[in-house]
């Protein structure tokens, strides 16, 4: 039985899916990994409860989901312990003029979401801005549409930031400390402040007009510093174990979650009650979490299929020996998909194929898997959709009274893109040629 059309035909029916029913992601990649197994077993591959086996043990990566659970927890912790807002405040209150402050505030979120789930992070976030636009009058759409795309940009930055980064650094054996140095160069993190850079200066130029005004706001308190030492704590523990591990490890998936249990408990010590412990526990994007281990199957078994190779062949062709060509055309071609499309399946897809292109090309692996992480981490801000922290924003502004359409969407977001990953991949280029 011919299985590489019929899994290839599953992959195209599993991304149509996505694009067409974005709510169900979860259960069209785990009903298409699902089918891959049963595929694959009718091919005379293995027996199905062998490929199941195999999909529990070799293919789903626990310690990714770990990771990305663990730290939604503490993000929710964060949140709840309102440091966020203090900071925002502080920043607002000690800077010369409107402009400046709402610059500011832009690069606080996106620092935060560096190590924050950006949805979470715009949450947080988004009361301060619009508290502020509220008093001096301003159109909350740009601070609001500001808020989500530079959260998404630096989501990119760091191990912990997005699951596209965690799931590079699987691919890569990178640790937490890598995404800084590697093998003695600036790493992606330093790229993505290339990025950060040319988006503040963007926003900037929007919120001048507002620059002469000193902003007022009344200063949040503090509930407690315990969820900001939880985060310290996990960025340390996460940073230790990549530097005696190398990469991803159990160690890295235990640490966070040992530290994510340790903060339900302080958090149900301080509230005394369940029910709002078990509302954090069931608030959680447990919808990505089972995307997630949808998509490891469905691309083990493209992976298995040959399908990545084949792929890797016809771009090969595409590029010949040109290997500026194939820079752009990658980081173009991930601009483009991720600003419709989901970008965990499209990036666990295009790994092994942006690496394999620069071993052929005889290049440093990371010039091609940092054009792909870039393009398809920045491409999320291109569109309304084409990010969840995009979507929370687009339904926080409706709820103000702000219809934001795709073509005002596009005017903000179509030059903050290529701005962003502009600079990011100029200094990739320089860094990595």
């Amino acid at each position: 039985m011919p299985v590489k059309p019929i899994v290839l035909l599953t992959a195209i029916l599993m991304y149509t899916l996505i694009v067409i029913f974005p709510d169900k992601k979860s259960l069209s990649a785990v009903g298409a990994a699902l089918l891959m197994i049963i595929i694959r077993s009718i091919g005379g591959e293995a027996g199905f409860f062998s490929l199941v086996r195999e999909a529990g043990t070799e293919l789903i990566n626990w310690d990714v989901l770990m990771i990305f659970v663990g730290s939604l927890v503490i993000a929710e912790l964060f949140i709840y312990s309102r440091v966020p807002a203090v900071i925002a405040d502080t920043l607002v209150l000690r800077s010369p003029n409107v402009g400046i402050a709402m610059v500011l505030i832009l690069i606080m979120t996106g620092l935060i979401s560096a190590f924050v789930e950006n949805v979470a992070t715009v949450l947080v976030m988004a009361p301060i801005a619009l508290a502020l636009c509220s008093k001096l009058k301003i159109n909350p759409m740009y601070f609001m549409v500001g808020l989500a795309v530079m959260a998404n940009l630096q989501g990119t930055a760091t191990l912990v930031g997005d699951p596209p980064s965690m799931i590079f650094a699987d691919y890569a054996k990178y640790g937490f400390n890598d995404f800084f140095f590697f093998n003695g160069r600036p790493s992606i993190f330093f790229a993505v402040q290339a990025g950060m850079i040319a988006g503040a200066l963007f926003f900037y130029c929007i919120f001048a007009k507002n620059g002469g005004k000193k902003a007022a706001v009344e200063k949040e308190t503090v509930l407690s510093l315990v969820p900001a030492w939880l985060l310290v704590l996990m960025i340390g523990g996460l940073a230790a174990a990549s530097f005696i591990y190398g990469g991803i490890s159990l160690a890295s998936g235990l640490i966070v979650v040992i530290l994510a249990l340790a903060g339900l408990i302080w958090y149900w010590l301080r509230e005394r009650s369940f029910p709002k412990v078990w509302g954090i526990i069931k608030g959680l994007d447990w919808d990505t979490a089972f995307f997630l281990a949808g998509i490891f199957v469905v691309v083990g078994a493209v992976s298995s299929a040959g399908l990545l190779e084949d792929f890797a062949s016809f771009l090969s062709a595409l590029i010949g020996s040109n290997v500026l060509l194939g820079f752009v055309l990658i980081v173009a071609v991930s601009i483009f998909i991720s600003g419709f499309v989901d970008n965990v399946p499209y990036i666990i897809v295009m790994l092994p194929v942006a690496a394999s292109l620069a071993a052929e090309l005889s290049l440093r692996r990371e010039l091609y898997m940092f054009a792909l992480l870039v393009g398809s981490c920045m491409g999320g801000n291109l569109t309304p959709f084409g990010a969840s922290a995009n979507v929370v924003t687009v339904g926080i502004l409706r709820k103000q009274g702000v219809r934001l359409n795709f073509a005002q969407w596009l005017k903000i977001g179509l030059p903050f893109t290529v701005l962003t990953t502009t600079a990011s991949a100029v200094l990739i280029w320089v860094l990595w040629r």
